[in-house]
């Protein structure tokens, strides 16, 4: 290596250590030290008490993530673990089957607790067989504050009328897209559900749902229009803040299996 390359390196190491440090940003230290890296003379956020790149702003709180894709994380809920229906009312132990809540063996299920903003996911399959007519084989759905319904049915080898398939706000609005599996296979709804604001008894801002269908977007932030109703329009006929999550019992044997929710607040 010649001399000037070499001279010209250490200029480049020498600007990059500058631009790192920067001013107003906090000195180097021991990684466990209680320093807080950042700056505090940077311009103001447009409606926020803090700065960009500020120093003192909060940290967010630190969670463990599932070990797998799927996995509830550290801070979730776990409605359904495979073995304990403790959360839920409406059905007991011989519901479970291999794992998995056989849903035709209960009244339909009620979580004990009421929940508002939040996240969930849930893990369903349908009957490999069809077990009614092409409406009702693997026909359920998870009810949002017993009210508002992201449908589950058979939906790779029949299809009943768009805004009714798996993956629908249900009578409202059609998935983007239809990414089932095969009758039989195990699916995923990963869903953030958020409630409908409320002052007194006016909704002033209505519910909303994204939902992630075997990990393909099929619902963004998409408004619901009401409570669900079949064959009518729908209405937010009780507006609540909280309510439980249901789920609908609809003389179809779908399973059901690794379920966990996480309360949000979300502005």
């Amino acid at each position: 290596m010649t001399c000037l390359r070499y001279a010209n390196l250490l200029l480049i190491a020498s600007c990059l250590i500058v631009t790192a440090s920067g001013p107003g940003l906090s000195p180097a230290a021991p990684a466990d030290a209680e320093e807080k890296y950042g700056y505090d003379d940077t311009p103001m956020l447009p409606g926020s008490p803090w700065r960009v790149h500020d120093r003192n702003r909060p940290q967010p709180e630190m969670i463990t993530p599932g070990q797998a894709p799927g996995e509830p994380p550290s801070d979730a809920i776990v409605l359904f673990d495979g073995k304990d229906l403790s959360q839920w009312e409406g059905a007991g132990g011989e519901a479970i089957e291999d794992g998995a809540i056989n849903v035709l063996k209960t009244k339909g299920l009620a979580t004990k607790r009421a929940f508002g903003d939040c996240q969930l996911h849930l893990e369903w399959a349908t009957p490999e067989k069809a077990d009614g007519s092409p409406m009702n084989w693997g026909n359920s759905g998870i009810f949002f504050q017993g009210q508002y319904e992201l449908q589950i049915i058979e939906s790779h080898d029949i299809r009943i009328y768009a805004d009714g398939i798996a993956g629908a706000i249900y009578g409202q609005f059609p998935p983007l897209v239809n990414p089932t599996r095969k009758p039989g296979q195990w699916q995923s709804f990963d869903v953030v559900f958020t409630a409908p604001r409320l002052e007194g008894e006016k909704v002033v801002a209505p519910a909303r749902m994204t939902v992630l269908w075997n990990g393909v977007l099929v619902q963004y932030h998409q408004e619901v229009l009401g409570s669900t109703l079949h064959k009518t329009f729908p209405t937010y006929r009780s507006p609540a803040a909280t309510g439980p999550l249901v789920i609908q019992q609809h003389n179809s044997a779908v399973r059901l299996r690794n379920i966990w929710i996480r309360p949000l607040d979300l502005k």
